[in-house]
């Protein structure tokens, strides 16, 4: 097996991330039925998707592929954690890792971090959440793709930071260096009840595209350099849509020092779901 992931990590430096993406974008939003309705049936062939909390739950009757992967849930199929203080889960995945940052250091997997300023590329706010907590979560192909908030707050900014785009699976985190602060990614932070927040969308390998509600598409970018994203005035409550992926990808939420306190049962490995409780802020 560890032969097979150092073989799958050289394959990935070899491709040509970006234009994978951009034919996966393309691909996925064609709405020819017949080519619509085979990239929804192999992909269902290939993965175990739960569509019985969609709003619509027959995958063929999606105008695209990208309207299918990106579906609406039921009215109530994800309650949102109801306490002031309550961190609600921002997404359907897995956590790969949380806890606090060691002054500026993150834990990306065992024996690799990555640091807060170049995550968040260099952001005059990222020293703010030097020896804050995070929680960085997996979403796998076949969970739901949207994000949601995890805290009240209003938008203070938005950053399109460009990069590579490796796979963010656990085998590459294993082996690929700082692949958080590598890949292309967008930086969201917010002023919250409790101190400010960041929420941050890393892109990989086939994600056509990431969106927020406020920007709609940030990327493809039509020019890879880091980029303020004007923004209207944006207030969001705990549990709404802040944005989505576009194929699959990691969501990383940070928090200031001394607000947060994760649930003791949320480790690497815990299966989540929208509007959970991770725990709590202070």
């Amino acid at each position: 097996m560890r032969g097979a992931d150092r073989l799958f990590v050289w394959f990935q430096h070899a491709l040509p991330h970006h234009r994978l993406s951009r034919l996966t974008l393309a691909a996925t939003r064609v709405r020819t039925p017949w080519f619509r309705n085979l990239l929804i049936r192999g992909f269902l062939a290939l993965f175990s998707v739960d569509m019985s909390d969609a709003a619509e739950a027959d995958p063929y009757r999606y105008g695209s592929f990208n309207e299918f992967f990106t579906r609406a849930l039921k009215s109530g199929a994800r309650p949102i954690a109801a306490g002031t203080a309550d961190i609600a889960c921002p997404v359907d995945g897995r956590v790969s890792e949380c806890g606090s940052l060691e002054g500026e250091s993150l834990l990306q997997a065992k024996g690799r971090h990555y640091s807060v300023t170049e995550l968040l590329a260099g952001q005059e706010w990222a020293a703010r959440f030097s020896g804050g907590s995070f929680a960085t979560i997996y979403l796998a192909p076949f969970n739901y793709h949207r994000i949601h908030m995890p805290a009240r707050g209003r938008l203070l900014d938005t950053v399109y930071v460009p990069g590579r785009l490796f796979s963010v699976n656990e085998a590459t985190a294993r082996r690929v260096p700082r692949l958080f602060a590598r890949n292309e990614r967008v930086l969201t932070l917010f002023e919250g009840d409790f101190g400010q927040f960041a929420v941050v969308l890393v892109g990989a390998l086939n994600v056509g595209s990431m969106a927020t509600v406020w920007a709609g598409d940030i990327t493809p970018a039509a020019r890879r350099a880091i980029a303020r994203i004007p923004a209207p005035d944006t207030l969001l409550d705990k549990g709404a849509e802040l944005g989505r992926f576009n194929m699959g990808s990691t969501v990383i939420v940070l928090f200031e020092p001394g607000r947060a306190r994760w649930r003791s049962a949320l480790a690497a490995g815990t299966s989540v779901r929208v509007g959970e409780c991770l725990g709590e802020l202070s």
